[in-house]
């Protein structure tokens, strides 16, 4: 449901933050922004609001995003999204608040199939349906497997859409063999406010499709899943203009001709441009239901080290590379929350984790049983039961396995990035929902023994709407609006503790995982 009134208010001291004078010359006027931020398990609509003093988001409506299952297959209510976004817009208008623009972000990957007549073919698969279990070695057979990373740079996934898109050819998908036109989740979105086809470039970049160095699509890739280039729309990067909302939308909403804008499309993208960093020697943690670590660099890191450990290169704004890995997050913790029938609060957990024993059992949390277990809980068990370790049994036991597993995963996969790292990495910086959870953001600067430093929570939504400001003029680069946000929000540093211990528990998680 919608929270009217719920605000996150960021101040700025103009002097002390040194704010650019594009900025300055604005402040006689606020401007306000539409963000829509859709995660895979929930979306929200919010107003961003930059003015003299300060920056401020206001948070318009919140919703579920339902996988919904029939048939075998998993797939996303498109028009429910849709319906979402309008439902947001219709609060802006009721309210007479006078919107520059609108941005849209969300997960990777997944994608819309349109008919020639504009219309949706069906609704897209979700990147868990099953379809593509095999899809990603049968693909192999045809362009072989060090080729696809050569080209794109991209991590291994079996969802990633250039194995969903040849599991559909392979299926006789008939969506695909009638889609005229191909647009992924952000754009789809985007070409139903505006009737305007595009493919942003970030979102585009997850497709494992899209040379990092050319900034396209392969043709042999493309033409292995039976695609063309011109099944997409026009290629487009952030800051750019999509078009404005079509007629149909402005009689829905009450609005005028807003101009949708292409933000970085794929949320990680919008994520880390809200990263606060000081310089370029930071490494990132956008912590939610994945945990994606990575760097920002100029040019995409391809090499034997990065395909052995199945890193991946994907876009960043003004023609970055974000390279990264998935790590699976409290994807772990919430399932098993769902299925214990006390509904314990995070407190609660954190409370009951840290009076159980410490190191007692670990888990590879990327380990293929707990990528969509019916049970969770019992996935975690019989982990530890094939491993050797003690079983944990109660609700205090199973979330510190998986509070003391997950950072050290994340110190496995910091020393493989380190090691190909064109600098050396000074600090973390944890955004997105996780950077909340002290322990985890503790026991992580505990395990790789560097700073932690946590914030902003809401990076995706602040990144959208940084980046639709940047698109009108109030900020000029990705290093004024990281200035303007380091200046403006309050951050929390954890500093490394215990770390022989945290490195002793490391080699036993190294022994148990391999």
């Amino acid at each position: 449901m919608g929270k009217k009134g719920y605000f996150w208010t960021i101040f700025i001291n103009r002097e002390s933050a040194g704010l650019p004078q594009n900025l300055l010359d604005y402040h006689m006027e606020n401007k306000n922004f539409f963000a829509v931020d859709l995660g895979a398990t929930s979306g929200r609509t919010i107003l961003g609001t930059l003015s003299e003093g300060n920056f401020e988001m206001r948070e318009l409506t919140r919703f579920p995003n339902n996988i919904i299952e029939v048939g075998g297959h998993f797939y996303w209510d498109i028009y429910a999204l849709y319906h979402e976004i309008i439902r947001g817009l219709k609060v802006v208008a009721q309210e007479g608040i006078k919107i520059e623009s609108i941005g849209i972000d969300t997960w990777g990957v997944d994608f819309v199939c349109f008919g020639k007549d504009g219309g949706v073919m069906r609704s897209p698969y979700c990147y868990r349906d099953p379809h593509t279990f095999s899809a990603m070695e049968e693909f192999f057979s045809v362009v072989p497997k060090e080729k696809v990373y050569d080209v794109t740079g991209i991590q291994f996934l079996n969802f990633n859409s250039l194995f969903q898109l040849y599991a559909l050819k392979r299926d006789k998908s008939s969506a695909l063999e009638a889609a005229d036109k191909i647009l992924f989740i952000p754009d789809a979105l985007s070409y139903m406010l505006t009737g305007k086809m595009v493919t942003e470039y970030t979102i585009a970049s997850t497709s494992q499709m899209l040379d990092p160095r050319t900034k396209r699509f392969d043709k042999e890739l493309m033409e292995a899943v039976g695609v063309t280039e011109e099944q997409f729309g026009r290629f487009v990067f952030p800051g750019e203009e999509v078009g404005p909302l079509s007629q149909e939308v402005q009689r829905q909403t009450g609005l005028g001709a807003i101009p949708v804008i292409a933000v970085a499309g794929h949320d990680t993208g919008s994520a880390v441009a809200a990263v606060p960093a000081q310089n370029e020697r930071f490494a990132y943690l956008s912590s939610g239901t994945w945990s994606l670590m990575g760097i920002e660099v100029k040019d995409a890191i391809i090499t034997e080290e990065s395909y052995k450990v199945n890193f991946t290169n994907e876009g960043g704004v003004e023609g970055t590379t974000r390279f990264l890995k998935n790590i699976c997050g409290m994807w772990l913790l919430e399932r098993c929350r769902k299925e214990w029938t006390t509904d314990y609060s995070y407190p609660e957990l954190i409370e009951a984790a840290m009076a159980a024993p410490a190191f007692r059992s670990l888990i590879n949390p990327d380990d293929a049983c707990f990528a969509n277990p019916d049970r969770m809980i019992e996935a975690i068990q019989d982990y530890c039961r094939r491993t050797g370790q003690p079983v944990p049994e109660t609700h205090g036991e199973l979330t510190r396995c998986i509070f003391e597993s997950l950072p050290l995963r994340y110190k496995q996969v910091f020393g493989w990035m380190q090691d190909m790292a064109p600098f050396t990495i000074e600090k973390l910086h944890v955004i997105g929902g996780g950077s909340k959870n002290n322990v985890l953001n503790q026991f992580t600067a505990n395990a790789l023994g560097i700073p932690v430093v946590a914030g902003p929570s809401e990076a995706t939504a602040i990144g959208n709407i940084m980046l639709q400001a940047k698109a009108v003029g109030m900020v000029n680069g990705i290093q004024e609006m990281r200035h303007l946000i380091a200046s403006s929000i309050e951050t929390a540093e954890f500093l490394p503790q215990d770390t022989e211990v945290w490195n002793e528990a490391f080699k036993k998680f190294v022994e148990v995982t391999k």
